[in-house]
């Protein structure tokens, strides 16, 4: 028998005393052959990062060392030394992070820290350097390479500072890649050409991958085999047909079933009132300059207009780069627009000033879609939940009472509030954002790949909150997604925008039943689409693996 890539033989890692259970992972084995895809699931909290952080010899300080086995290639990783460790990653392994700006040096261009990698791990000279990052760019479909070459992250979108994150990890064609939620941030047509990628690499390269995942369509299009885990255990291990087909265990099953669908709901009768936002012809060109100080436009949006009616929810869709995340930052007024107008019920905040419009801000509140630069690592989660609504008059012990009904919520227990940001999944970390959102009791929210972060189950509890505070509340959202499931299940009325402009707009059901548009037609062909009936199937579209 051939030695695997990945072999992980009874491996545990225990947790800090004082946390809320014993073990982060516990009793943990597998083996992954080259050529092969294990996809792993489960619960934000489940363990898969830190086994994935485990076998990269990575693992935070404060934990105790691992117990087991993790051999790569044969070689044994938990006995290497720190200099053993950095020769292998890149070379023979690979992580593809979760949150890509904390993966990346916000003062170092792109180019610079992909280049990174190969000055440190080959003899390549520069310019043969650049001719093999630029390919790499291309590969991963990042637009205008030469630019992104010269950017620096904060410059870039959030698909495409991944996509960065992913050529990284893939120019040196490692034998194992490791996958943290990697298509996390991409829209679903990048999405579909990463994937593509890392199967041609399987297939040219033999290569061994560990992918780590809540999106069950991605599962059904990439994974050989599937491992199902909860609080640090495994629950269900074996093929894919198997565990997705017939899956064994009661929470496998669960799982399955809290996949959304493409089917929207019956649409609903909206509370009268008028509407708390709206938006007209908003425009937005960034401008930069070059060493020589040539000035240099983007037109990041194009005259979208919108009136968001109480009660309603409102998805935006499209690629990354399409202009979503900056009409939403436009629309929170966290950035100004060119042109166009801009009104939070009856008051016109478009180039309102900052001491004016402060008092008008808990109307409008944001959820990014990077929890981890969102929240401020120095202060506990309770003491960022509690400062909005400190701000806008409330007493903290009032505030604090609030916030442990949000703990209570978004799924969380209410020690959480006790502890720091850092301490938590990405998942966890996201569910935190959204409670600090809501404890201002805004009239809209606005949300930026609000449930992008969550893996499935957390996921149908979040859309079901956020569904039931619109009834309580009569809450608007804004809701920019990529995900086409959760915009079919959440959103009354979907935008469609490509390269900064609108290219179809209309009722969810009547949109999702027949789209117009030839980009739209492409959305749904690239999405991932994923059943579990009742009777145990599972079936996925034409061009996914039928299972």
């Amino acid at each position: 028998m051939s030695t695997p890539v990945l072999d992980i033989a009874h491996l545990s890692v225990r947790l800090p005393e004082g946390s809320d259970r014993a073990y982060a992972l516990h009793d943990v084995s597998l083996r992954i052959e080259a050529g092969r895809t294990l996809c792993v699931v489960g619960e934000s909290g489940s363990g898969k990062s830190v086994m994935a952080t485990a076998v990269m010899g990575l693992l935070a300080a404060n934990l105790p060392r691992p117990t087991g086995e993790i051999r790569v290639n044969g070689e044994d990783v938990l006995a290497a030394s720190p200099q053993r460790l950095r020769a292998l990653r890149c070379m023979t392994m690979a992580m593809v992070f979760q949150e890509p700006m904390t993966a990346l040096n916000p003062i170092m261009r792109c180019g610079e820290q992909v280049d990174e990698v190969l000055r440190a791990h080959t003899a390549l000279d520069a310019t043969a350097r650049r001719a093999l990052i630029l390919a790499m760019f291309e590969r991963v479909r990042l637009p205008e390479p030469e630019r992104i070459l010269r950017s620096y992250p904060q410059q870039l979108s959030g698909g495409q500072r991944q996509r960065i994150v992913i050529a990284m990890a893939l120019i040196l064609k490692p034998a194992l890649l490791i996958c943290d939620e990697p298509t996390t941030a991409l829209d679903v047509t990048t999405q579909a050409e990463i994937l593509k990628l890392i199967r041609e690499l399987q297939q040219t390269e033999g290569q061994a991958v560990l992918f780590i995942t809540h999106d069950m369509g991605v599962v059904a299009d990439i994974a050989d085999d599937v491992l199902v885990m909860y609080q640090g255990a495994m629950v269900e291990h074996g093929p894919r047909e198997q565990v997705m087909r017939n899956p064994a265990q009661a929470y496998t099953r669960t799982l399955l079933e809290t996949v959304p669908g493409l089917t929207p709901p019956a649409p609903r009768t909206l509370p009268p009132g008028p509407p708390p936002l709206q938006a007209d012809a908003v425009g937005k060109t960034y401008v930069t300059r070059d060493w020589m100080g040539r000035k240099r436009e983007t037109r990041a949006l194009d005259g979208l207009s919108l009136a968001l009616a109480r009660g309603e929810t409102i998805g935006i869709v499209g690629e990354s780069g399409s202009g979503k995340s900056t009409f939403a930052r436009c629309a929170a007024r966290l950035i100004d627009a060119s042109e166009g107008s801009l009104h939070w019920g009856r008051d016109a905040v478009q180039g309102l000033g900052e001491s004016r419009l402060r008092p008008l801000r808990h109307r409008v509140q944001m959820v990014f879609q990077d929890p981890n630069r969102s929240l401020n690592p120095r202060r506990t989660v309770g003491q960022s939940i509690v400062e909005g609504a400190c701000n806008f008059g409330s007493t903290e012990a009032a505030a604090w009472r609030d916030a442990e009904v949000l703990m209570d919520r978004v799924q969380l227990p209410r020690t959480a509030l006790h502890r720091y940001p850092n301490q938590f999944s990405g998942g966890q970390r996201q569910r935190i954002a959204i409670a600090r959102a809501l404890a201002c009791k805004p009239s809209v929210l606005v949300a930026d790949e609000a449930v992008s972060a969550l893996d499935v189950s957390v996921q149908a509890q979040v859309l079901a909150l956020l569904r039931e505070l619109q009834k309580e509340l009569s809450l608007s959202m804004l809701f920019i997604t990529h995900d086409l499931r959760v915009a079919a299940q959440l959103c009354d009325r979907v935008i469609v925008m490509h390269r900064g402009r609108v290219v179809e707009e209309g009722a969810t059901a009547a949109l999702f039943a027949d789209p117009q548009h030839a980009y739209t037609r492409a959305l749904f062909a690239a999405s991932p689409r994923f059943e579990f009936r009742a009777d145990g199937a599972a079936t996925t579209t034409e061009n996914q693996h039928r299972v």
